[in-house]
């Protein structure tokens, strides 16, 4: 592997004497891992059902290794029914310092494509509210759907910038998560274009972001709320200078320490301007000292007095009418009990608790997308399907790993049906939802979508 000069340069003159351990790592096979989907099943449950090799990672709760150059996760039907996200290990740490709860308000500020927000939003149970963020638009349509296929009904995915979200959501959040746009030295293994786009000049201009979406970060934090902020690059001028500068600016802000186990440690005074000792109480994720490509995070708090914000709830201006949706629920649902329904156009949606006034946002995802409303009739949407449990719909079709049925569902064909079902059927894979059909005569219509299919 080509590293860049100037990066070996500048990390010899960091790690001195570790210098050898950590280019090391990079003659070594990359770590892979994926991140179990808790709402859908249990470490035991997926230990036992595993389709292939695992080993647990120690520093979080739901994260099992594999071999990336022996197997292909992304292309089994489990991932297809949300059972997991892959995502790089040393990744996995990050979310969880949150220690996001049900009843709280959170934003992931730049959230694509979706692993953080997907671990916040379990680690929620599905309640509460979390907005994830990403300004760019074709990521935006990634991270909504990874936020589908995990099932979460709490998450409005928006498409904005974080200036206007600051200056929509003041003093608004209980938590925030910035995993900041970075240099990215910590995908080198794995990813050839960060390796060639790099320079110290792209490096400085990463930092100068990163103040600038903090700035937003931190007008957006309430009174006692927590701010995260990681980064997947090793460069201090990223990761314990940024933190420094962050500081000074907002006195008000202030360093919580972060457990150093499993090979996490802590970061460096040396490499601030004046010394700061207190970013010890970071953390970092070295690929010389645990089972990960590399990762950096700071926990903080907002100890000063905040006004109460002004920002309103949403509040329906039109009269509503579901009436085909709720007898589609009467016959195919049970156990189901979708709050704050909202027709937004033609789309029923489930809204997640105390949703905010969303208007003069992009708003690419509010919630759960129940269902169209066609003429005369309700259309469940996909989302809706990987939402449910299997015992949640009335007709249920299961489709087994030792057949090819699931591998011509996927394709989008035509299965021949059970005989004792007319209408919507939830196709399963072992019992986990993978999206809907329609039986009539025998024959069961194909509704999984297009977009999604095996080619």
């Amino acid at each position: 592997m080509q590293l860049p000069e100037a990066f070996i340069t500048k990390m010899k003159n960091l790690l001195k004497e570790e210098t050898a351990m950590f280019l090391k790592t990079y003659q070594d096979e990359r770590t892979a891992g994926l991140r179990l989907n808790p709402l859908k099943i249990t470490n035991e449950k997926w230990e036992s059902i595993s389709p292939f090799p695992i080993e647990k990672i120690p520093f979080t709760d739901y994260g099992y290794y594999y071999h990336y150059q022996q197997d292909e996760p992304g292309k089994h039907p489990y991932h297809r029914a949300g059972l997991y996200y892959i995502q790089e290990p040393s990744a996995m740490s990050v979310a969880r310092l949150l220690d996001a709860k049900p009843t709280d308000k959170v934003l992931d500020l730049c959230a694509a494509p979706g692993g953080k927000s997907t671990q916040i939003g379990c680690a929620m149970e599905s309640r509460g509210l979390l907005i994830s963020n990403e300004i760019h638009p074709k990521r935006a349509k990634a991270l909504s759907e990874n936020i589908e296929r995990f099932g979460l009904t709490n998450t409005v995915v928006t498409n904005e910038t974080p200036e206007r979200l600051s200056q929509h959501f003041p003093f608004y959040f209980d938590k925030i998560l910035l995993d900041a746009p970075c240099s990215g030295e910590g995908m080198f293994r794995k990813d050839e274009e960060a390796r060639q786009y790099w320079s110290q000049e792209h490096v400085e201009l990463c930092r100068e972001r990163q103040l600038e979406i903090l700035d937003s970060a931190y007008q957006m934090l309430k009174e006692n709320g927590i701010l995260v902020y990681s980064t997947c690059t090793f460069s201090p001028e990223e990761n314990e200078q940024v933190i420094e500068t962050f500081l000074n600016k907002y006195p008000d802000m202030e360093l919580l320490t972060i457990e150093k186990r499993n090979g996490i440690e802590g970061g460096r005074p040396e490499w601030t301007k004046y010394r700061l000792s207190e970013v010890e109480k970071c953390a970092r994720l070295w690929p010389h000292k645990l089972k990960g490509e590399g990762h950096f995070a700071a926990k903080l708090i907002k100890t000063s007095t905040t006004p109460e914000s002004p920002t309103k709830p949403f509040k329906s201006k039109k009269k509503q009418d579901w009436q085909d949706y709720c007898l589609f629920e009467k016959e195919y649902l049970q156990h189901v009990n979708w709050k704050n329904l909202h027709v937004l156009g033609s789309v029923i949606h489930s809204l997640p608790d105390e949703c905010p006034d969303l208007s003069g946002l992009r708003v690419i995802r509010a919630g759960l997308h129940l269902g169209e409303l066609k003429k005369n009739r309700f259309e469940p949407n996909h989302a809706l399907a990987l939402a449910l449990m299997e015992n949640q719909c009335r007709q249920t079709i299961d489709l087994s790993l030792e057949g090819e049925d699931w591998q011509r569902y996927l394709k989008g064909e035509t299965l021949k049906g059970t005989g004792q079902y007319k209408g919507w059927v939830l196709m399963t894979i072992n019992g986990f939802p993978l999206g809907w059909g329609k039986e009539s005569n025998r024959i069961i219509k194909n509704l999984y979508p297009k977009g999604l299919r095996i080619m």
